[in-house]
């Protein structure tokens, strides 16, 4: 039987380095050589998800196909190594802290005092030994740990990782340090101390790094190269550069030029295949020199941090792709737009998207927004409570239901035509009670959504607790709303679309979670088409 082999990835000096982008790139050449990659990542607080935190804190929740609400840098994993991640490759502090309290109580530690060392480190060494075992055997397990060296939070992961080497042996093992080499810009020099002082930090814990990944704005030099080497204790080709780059899909191709993988091979004793790249770089090339270009608009609350829309960046990105064009996002705050009017936002807008979200805040300037895209015929698309703020604004300004709205917003409206899904009118617990994860939906034939996926029955991400009210789906079916999409028994509506709009949908689910680099999202790459179509005629899409 085929050993599995570890790589942790730890960060230090500041956070917000990249170290998910950092793995998810060191995974996609892995994987590029042949070999089989699982991934991990640990985040340190106690939280037992990230599905009640601010998205002002936290950034995007990214939803798993099982229903488990994650951390962004999951998506990152997904898109680069075109693979499914589940609810194994994400644990907080708060699950690990939560399964050990569990065994105390059921007795499983025989009356022993429960301690960090070794119940709690043993608990993070068994998810990640057996996350090597999940769909067949891996042959590389990446784990990636959250924060930075020097939290308290992250001491019980660091301890785990320092006795998987031991336990395990380091030629089964790799750590790799992302860290950060500043430039002052008033002297006017690289300078390599933070360096020093983090993985001084990381060796004071019994962790020497093997590899540096070093942040930086300007090329390392040989001699800051040698100079880090010294004083870290690695050698010199251990020190790799990770230059700041113009797009998050160039970094596999700049690693791979530092050798990191043939690196990182030959510490583990693996064998692979030389990769081949050249789609990769071929995607790279269209991000990069794209011959036309297209403006988006993104009409949001969170829009001050784009981590919040992490992957419907990314699914322009991909749809940009597919459609030999740049896409330029705009993002526009909803509560702005109310106040300035849709026209000075939205008059040069080749598409408008509304993502989803929750709370009241912002919602009246989401309808605005809705209303000018679909009174001026241009593209639309709208994500979960989009989908509803769509719905709503149809009620109110074609229906002439004025006072439509959901109960989430206005529990006493005489028209909800938004309302709590049955299932969820008797939860009141947060955390993970939400409809959530890969659920089935049945399209119209001939609609807009059957074209744009090819096939009549699909599959989609969910995240929500309100839905469409099917008391007026006659009524509005009547006024030109068209139902495109249905869950298998008919019950939930999943999709609408505008009849005699050029491209006019809404899912009740999240789409930008499924695109992938070199296979955008359907809805994506069609919502993109038809902006391309509204900018340079519709010969040009």
């Amino acid at each position: 039987m085929k050993r599995v082999k570890y790589i942790f990835v730890t960060g230090g000096v500041v956070s917000s380095l990249g170290k998910g982008l950092a793995s998810a790139s060191l995974g996609k050449l892995l994987q590029a050589r042949g070999l089989k990659v699982n991934m991990i990542k640990f985040d340190p607080y106690i939280n037992v998800d990230p599905g009640t935190m601010s998205p002002f804190q936290h950034g995007e929740v990214f939803v798993t196909e099982d229903g488990a609400e994650t951390d962004l840098d999951l998506g990152h994993y997904e898109r680069f190594l075109d693979q499914n991640m589940g609810r194994q490759n994400n644990v907080t502090a708060g699950q690990i802290y939560d399964s050990v309290i569990a065994k105390e109580r059921r007795g499983d530690y025989l009356g022993g005092t429960v301690q960090v060392i070794p119940h709690i480190t043993d608990e993070i060494k068994g998810r990640i030994k057996k996350l090597g075992r999940v769909n067949g055997r891996a042959d590389v397990v990446i784990a990636e740990i959250g924060g930075t060296v020097g939290d308290i939070e992250s001491l019980p992961f660091l301890e785990a990782i320092r006795q998987m080497g031991l336990e395990e042996g380091r030629e089964a093992v790799v750590y790799v340090h992302l860290t950060l080499v500043p430039y002052i810009k008033a002297a006017k020099e690289v300078k390599t101390k933070p360096t020093q002082h983090s993985v001084k930090e990381l060796r004071e814990i019994g962790i020497q790094p093997d590899i540096l990944l070093c942040r930086t704005e300007r090329k390392l030099t040989k001699a800051l190269r040698d100079k880090i080497a010294l004083f870290c204790n690695v050698t010199p080709h251990s020190v790799i550069e990770a230059k700041d780059v113009d797009s998050v899909y160039e970094v596999p191709l700049m690693f791979h030029r530092e050798g990191l993988d043939d690196l990182i091979l030959a510490q583990l004793g693996l064998r692979g295949r030389q990769p081949d790249l050249s789609q990769w770089e071929e995607m790279v090339e269209r991000i990069m020199h794209p011959p036309r270009r297209v403006k988006i608009v993104v009409c949001g609350k969170y829009v001050n941090l784009w981590d919040a829309y992490k992957s419907i960046n990314e699914a322009f990105v991909h749809a940009g792709v597919e459609n030999d064009v740049g896409v330029e996002v705009k993002w526009v705050d909803s509560e702005e737009l109310l106040e300035k009017g849709a026209k000075h936002f939205l008059r040069d807008a080749d598409g408008v998207l509304v993502p989803g979200g929750f709370g009241e805040r912002g919602i009246e300037g989401k309808l605005e927004a809705i209303r000018w895209v679909r009174e001026k015929k241009i593209p639309f698309l709208g994500i979960c409570l989009g989908m509803q703020c769509a719905v709503i604004e149809f009620a109110r300004n074609v229906c002439g239901l004025l006072a439509a709205n959901s109960v989430e917003f206005d529990s006493e409206t005489p028209h909800p035509v938004i309302h709590l899904m049955p299932d969820q009118q008797r939860i009141r617990a947060k955390g993970g009670t939400m409809r959530l994860g890969a659920y089935p939906c049945i399209l119209t034939k001939g609609s807009l959504v059957h074209k744009a996926y090819g096939e009549l029955q699909i599959s989609e991400r969910h995240r929500h607790r309100y839905e469409f009210n099917n008391e007026y789906r006659e009524c509005l079916s009547e006024c030109g709303l068209r139902v495109s999409g249905l869950s298998p028994d008919g019950k939930l509506v999943e999709i609408i679309e505008l009849e005699g709009h050029p491209w006019f949908v809404a899912g009740q689910f999240h789409p930008e979670l499924k695109s992938r680099p070199t296979r955008a999202h359907p809805l994506f790459r069609e919502f993109v088409r038809a902006a391309v179509a509204r900018r340079y005629g519709p010969g040009a899409a």
